[in-house]
């Protein structure tokens, strides 16, 4: 607990978060212990480290060499590719999945500290909140585009409406949310067979629940917005997440834990291997033998869906995330340290790297000779990235390491200053 000394004024803390403390006379102290997975903490850091390859790859790759021609129409285009440019996308489909299920887990974490009542509000305002969020700050961070021509949708709107669903189906059963969950996680790919999509396809309600391949609609004529990330599948992966979250309760055998942990993942992987060799569902894209090579026939075969995002896409993927959590189980070391700092504001980690990428490109437009007029560049709603503009894969990682690295001391900060003033300081618990 904590040992207060009234004479002197002076209080010592313990590992408990201490409440309202106030060091004078022999008043009560109100502790409170703040119930955090360190596990969860460095993996959703570990995945916002490297999400920042992506945005870092969408910035600064060169896209057109000298003479015109595209190094390649896509990183998993598989015709023009190589598997480099491949694997450095890849990589980063795991992030977006991993980070939406553990929002769910922390949102039933958040439970232990509040009544249904305190969590369902809670969680519905944190929802319209990200909205607010995605619209007006990370879409200024993609695009430095004060007029908001392009207004971009994409994970935090998402995880958004996903926290407003979550925050009104708690009140039901555990099991009824568990089965809704399943439900959208395991069923959804059933829309994209033609016989069950061609009529529901071609409007925005549709195109904003699931349908959506980077869609775009006008606002006015000079302003559209573009959706990127349908919500209803991330809902069923936030649901399941926060399902999830029961195996971290505070009575629950950590050892037990790590064995049923990696037990879910390698379950997960073998379904994603099983559906993958069956070739009929779980993926609207199925993979074939390549005319390059047995590597890209590999690479087909691991090249699945995220928009939306596919049973397939998303058993490869939280399933790694659940081998991964097994591994971290008490771990600790300087290494988990690192990323756990990241994990612990990843908000505020994740607004202010757009910020410092989108700010770096700016620099580097200006060092390489480009000038303003060529700010904006047609059907590109980034500014300052020309076509011709940027690094090879080796200058697009020396961005990324620096990008993370200059953070570091930021979010470790910010981190201090959240614990220190999160239960006096509402607005935190939204950053």
């Amino acid at each position: 607990m904590a040992a207060l000394y009234p004479n002197s004024g002076i209080c010592r803390q313990s590992p408990f978060r201490i409440l309202n403390v106030k060091c004078n006379g022999m008043q009560e102290l109100s502790v409170k212990r703040r119930y955090r997975i360190d596990s969860i903490d460095v993996l959703r850091g570990l995945v916002m480290v490297i999400m920042a390859l992506d945005h870092v790859r969408d910035f600064f790759h060169r896209v057109v060499v000298e003479g015109g021609d595209e190094l390649a129409t896509g990183p998993t285009d598989l015709d023009s590719t190589t598997p480099a440019l491949f694997f450095t996308r890849w990589i980063t489909h795991f992030c977006a999945p991993i980070f939406v299920f553990l929002a769910g887990t922390s949102g039933y974490l958040l439970g232990f500290k509040k009544t249904k009542k305190e969590l369902s509000s809670f969680l519905i305002k944190r929802g319209l909140w990200l909205v607010v969020v995605e619209v007006g700050i990370i879409t200024l961070g993609w695009t430095f585009n004060p007029f908001y021509n392009v207004i971009i949708l994409q994970v935090i709107w998402a995880i958004g409406i996903s926290f407003f669903i979550l925050g009104i189906l708690i009140y039901l059963p555990f099991k009824a949310i568990l089965t809704i969950g399943l439900i959208i996680v395991f069923g959804h790919n059933l829309l994209d067979y033609p016989g069950i999509s061609a009529g529901l396809k071609g409007s925005l309600i549709s195109d904003l629940l699931y349908f959506s391949d980077f869609s775009v609609y006008n606002i006015d004529k000079d302003h559209l917005f573009l959706i990127v990330y349908s919500f209803l599948p991330w809902t069923g992966v936030m649901l399941l997440g926060y399902c999830f979250g029961r195996l971290f309760s505070s009575g629950v055998n950590a050892a037990w834990r790590k064995k049923i942990l990696w037990q879910m993942g390698a379950g997960l992987l073998l379904l994603f291997i099983l559906l993958r060799l069956i070739n009929k569902y779980g993926d609207p894209v199925p993979w074939s033998v390549q005319p390059r090579g047995d590597v890209f026939t590999f690479l087909s075969f691991i090249n699945v869906n995220k928009y939306p995002p596919s049973l397939q896409f998303l058993c490869l993927t939280i399933g790694g995330g659940m081998l991964l959590l097994s591994l971290l189980e008490e771990r600790k070391n300087k290494t988990t340290d690192f990323f756990r700092i990241y994990g612990r504001v990843p908000m505020f980690y994740y607004i202010l790297h757009f910020y410092l990428i989108h700010l770096l490109v700016v620099i580097f437009f200006y060092a390489q000779g480009y000038s303003g007029s060529q700010i904006v560049t047609p059907n590109n709603p980034f500014l300052f990235r020309p076509s011709d503009f940027g690094f090879n894969l080796w200058g697009v990682y020396a961005v990324w390491v620096s990008v993370v690295l200059i953070l570091f001391p930021l979010c470790k900060k910010y981190d201090r200053y959240k614990s220190l003033h999160v239960h006096h300081k509402w607005w935190l618990g939204y950053l």
